[in-house]
């Protein structure tokens, strides 16, 4: 249980005590495995030879504009130039290798690493043309994140750019990582005044993030042309167009949890079992679910719980505060679940109750939802309903 101590002169808490215990340095062991990459150490002798040729030339420059470096002018200048990095333990590089032909296609670096305090940066990303804009290069990140949360132990997960670099900034906020501002005049790079964009995953948002990674990356999210259907930016998006609702944070969830708890008291007294959504723990929820809040006055009144399937969206829980019955809370998360969906690009939703629910069946059904199927369960009788929105 964690305590907070006050300052004595505000009486404002300064922060709770958490598990001080340091993270770990990422080592020349490291050997990440994908689908369609390994990241490993950055080695000169192996990496060097591939990485300047794919990133120098004409046509490449673009690669180096924002990367502390400049281009390299020869192939011996370049492999110092990793060989002094692959000598350091702050900044770590690893090389990303593409899985078909084991050539390096890209680095990235673990940089900033403070055990101590469980922080650590991404940085010095160099995606060659041939890694660009590919599942691949998503799939390293994936990678990275997974390894410094999960078997490193931070808590706090840094991407940082120049302030004009555009298209840095897109692919950290696609990436699921949360803006928090900007440091002016930060840095001297190439003799220009640089203003960094600071970026940050905290280890309490990680489930969710990994969950959409996964859902992204997932070969049925692409189509037989290696197409994506559901894109990442969406997946992490937490706004709906044209509604107020927004994406529940962890520090949400027993609010989250109350409120279940009484949308859903009159469905197991109908149905003498504890309703589906209850039934999953509301932390296991906010990772595996999309969890949208609907807030009045700063109160919580309304909640859905969505999950996307490449082809359609899943509206697992609708819970809207009983004590507001009748205030068009459940017709407004409905719409919201819609919106949501046509956002994700997607034309069909589907949602599940109780068999013995007849008034929920009734209500889903006015609203244009029809029954699909029913389902048998050993303790229980569900109904699957759809809506098409296309």
């Amino acid at each position: 249980m964690t305590t907070s101590v006050r300052d004595p002169a505000t009486g404002l808490p300064i922060g709770p005590e958490i598990d001080a215990t340091p993270a770990r340095r990422p080592d020349r062991t490291t050997i990440l495995e994908g689908r369609h990459v390994s990241l490993v150490p950055v080695d000169p002798a192996a990496h060097a030879e591939a990485l300047f040729a794919a990133a120098h030339g004409p046509g490449h420059e673009a690669l180096w504009l924002y990367l502390f470096p400049h281009p390299f002018p020869g192939g011996a200048s370049f492999r110092a130039y990793l060989e002094t990095v692959a000598a350091g333990q702050d900044p770590f590089m690893l090389a990303i290798l593409d899985r078909a032909s084991g050539e390096a296609v890209g680095h990235a670096t673990y940089m900033r690493i403070e055990p101590e305090h469980r922080v650590i940066e991404v940085g010095n990303i160099l995606f060659t043309p041939t890694l660009q804009r590919s599942p691949a290069a998503t799939e390293a990140m994936y990678l990275m994140a997974r390894h410094a949360f999960e078997v490193l132990g931070y808590r706090r997960y840094e991407w940082k750019c120049n302030a004009l670099n555009a298209p840095s900034r897109r692919a950290a906020e696609r990436l699921g990582f949360r803006f928090e501002g900007v440091f002016r005049a930060d840095k001297i790079v190439k003799g220009r005044s640089r203003d960094t964009a600071w970026f940050s995953m905290l280890d309490t948002e990680w489930p969710a993030r990994r969950h959409a990674f996964e859902r992204w990356l997932d070969p049925t999210n692409f189509d037989e042309h290696g197409q994506q259907r559901l894109s990442l930016s969406a997946l992490n998006a937490t706004s709906i167009p044209g509604h107020a609702l927004r994406r529940a944070e962890p520090e949400d969830a027993r609010a989250f949890e109350a409120l279940q708890q009484r949308a859903y008291a009159w469905n197991r007294r109908e149905l003498g079992v504890e309703p589906v959504p209850l039934l999953t723990p509301v932390d296991e929820v906010l990772a595996r679910y999309e969890t949208w809040l609907d807030e009045e006055e700063g109160q919580l009144v309304g909640a859905l719980a969505l999950e996307p399937h490449p082809d359609h969206l899943v509206i697992w829980s609708v819970s809207a505060d009983p004590a507001r019955q009748n205030a068009g809370i459940g017709r407004r998360l409905l719409a919201a679940a819609e919106a949501r969906a046509r956002a994700l690009g997607l034309g069909t939703l589907r949602l599940f109750t109780g068999a013995p629910l007849k008034k929920n069946i009734d209500w889903y059904g006015r609203r244009g939802y029809a029954v699909e199927r029913s389902e048998d369960l050993p303790d229980r009788s569900l109904v699957h309903m759809v809506k098409n929105i296309e």
